[in-house]
């Protein structure tokens, strides 16, 4: 049994990975200010704090023990991050930060952080590789490919600290968000549907989207925690 640490624990995707987790038999610890997350998405087995990510020295006793880190916790909406890219800059940058250097400071076996797809931008051919350069076209982007690069600094011989970035195709699944100002399609969609009202299509409607399960997602970061080799076996760094 190892402690796992989950920040974003109360969220879409994190509350799964918890449920996961404890179903394996792991020892869990929720980091989530619900800000975005619920606390009724949190499974009463794991061991919830209300902090905000952005407090280093409130946080930093929470790592203390932990084996693993999966680092979830962000503002992941890019029409959010351009109407307030400081505000979103604090939690997808800053956040994460604090979480690698208290990671870093507590020891842990390895890091797995949930980037974005958004990192590759547009102008890459398809399908979309690890090896492909990123481009990323908007705040939220340039956000979440700060914190793969702070990664990779502190899994290099200065801090030595493991670390897994997982890219993110549009999730959906179970507990997505449905409501709110920047709803991703897939909620739209299924609360539009509950209600009986038309889907919002725009433009002529033939655009393509790549949409991942969450179950998927969940299964990919225990992988990332217990492979000893990613992929290939070698990490990609550009």
């Amino acid at each position: 049994m190892a402690k796992i640490l989950i920040s974003g624990g109360a969220g879409f995707i994190g509350s799964h990975l918890v449920d996961a987790m404890i179903e394996k038999g792991h020892e869990v610890f929720v980091i989530d200010n619900l800000s975005t997350g619920k606390k009724e998405n949190i499974n009463p087995k794991a061991k919830f704090f209300n902090l905000d990510l952005r407090n280093f020295e409130k946080i930093k006793p929470v790592f203390k023990g932990v084996d693993f880190v999966f680092h979830l916790a962000a503002l992941a909406r890019v029409p959010l991050s351009v109407v307030k890219p400081r505000e979103t800059n604090e939690i997808n940058v800053t956040a994460t930060l604090n979480a690698l250097v208290a990671a870093k400071d507590a020891k842990v076996k390895r890091f797995i952080y949930s980037s974005s797809s958004s990192a590759y931008g547009t102008d890459n051919d398809l399908p979309l590789k690890e090896s492909m350069r990123a481009s990323p076209i908007s705040p939220y982007a340039l956000q979440k490919y700060v914190g793969e690069l702070y990664c990779r600094i502190f899994s290099s011989d200065l801090y030595n600290l493991p670390t897994v970035s997982l890219r993110y195709f549009n999730v959906y699944g179970p507990r997505q968000v449905e409501e709110g100002s920047y709803v991703p399609i897939m909620g739209l969609f299924l609360a539009q549907k509950k209600k009986g009202l038309p889907l919002t299509i725009t433009e002529d409607g033939e655009q393509t989207r790549d949409f991942t399960h969450v179950s998927d997602v969940v299964n990919a970061n225990i992988l990332a925690m217990e492979s000893t080799k990613v992929g290939k076996g070698n990490p990609f760094f550009f």
